[in-house]
């Protein structure tokens, strides 16, 4: 791996990193909003205050596996059907309305965008999450494509004839009978060649 493609993976690494990191904070910062909204006034540590925690998490966690799972396909590049979509943006939008109902019931302004802004937030790093992890991997393909320029194969130096009868000849002894069989074993020549090879040793003779 190449200082480019190492560069282009490190900040693919950090862009992952740094946007779940908002997401969580996001998600978190809704939290407490989201269980006053539930509890609607129960007394605190009662079994309905208690249970009012619960409803930000299950929203948040299957918010995060429908994140993650669009991460995964993204890079593969296969796409997600509409029900993912939908599940995505209803988990969304519910978290919203949870997260800004008292504040839009309280008519203040300063409080709706307060309470807007992490949920705002979390819509649009949702989106591009995924976005930029299928941009980024594309971008690494490409750095990681000049590593793979085909290297022209060395050409193959054929042996010549004359290079052939000079082995057949360097290995022939008093005693050897020549033939193609003889010639090819030596010299490893083709078995077309092997005869005219004998034949010219024999006619050395």
């Amino acid at each position: 791996m190449n200082g480019r493609t190492e560069s282009v993976a490190q900040v693919a690494a950090q862009v992952d990193r740094l946007c779940w990191t908002g997401i969580l904070l996001g998600l978190a910062f809704t939290m407490t909003n989201v269980q006053g909204f539930a509890a609607a006034g129960s007394r605190p540590w009662s079994l309905p205050w208690c249970a009012a925690w619960l409803l930000d998490p299950m929203v948040s966690l299957v918010l995060l596996a429908i994140l993650r799972a669009e991460q995964v396909t993204a890079r593969h590049g296969v796409r997600t059907g509409g029900w993912v979509r939908a599940a995505k943006w209803f988990t969304l939008a519910a978290t919203y309305v949870m997260n800004t109902w008292a504040a839009y019931a309280a008519g203040s302004p300063a409080l709706v965008v307060l309470h807007s802004v992490p949920p705002l937030i979390v819509f649009v790093a949702a989106e591009a999450v995924t976005d930029l992890r299928d941009k980024l991997g594309k971008a690494t393909a490409a750095a990681v494509e000049p590593e793979r320029a085909v290297v022209p194969a060395a050409p193959v130096q054929r042996t010549s004839f004359v290079e052939y009868l000079a082995v057949a000849r360097k290995s022939r002894t008093a005693d050897v009978a020549v033939t193609p069989m003889w010639v090819r074993e030596v010299t490893g020549c083709s078995r077309g060649l092997s005869s005219k090879l004998a034949a010219a040793l024999k006619a050395e003779s």
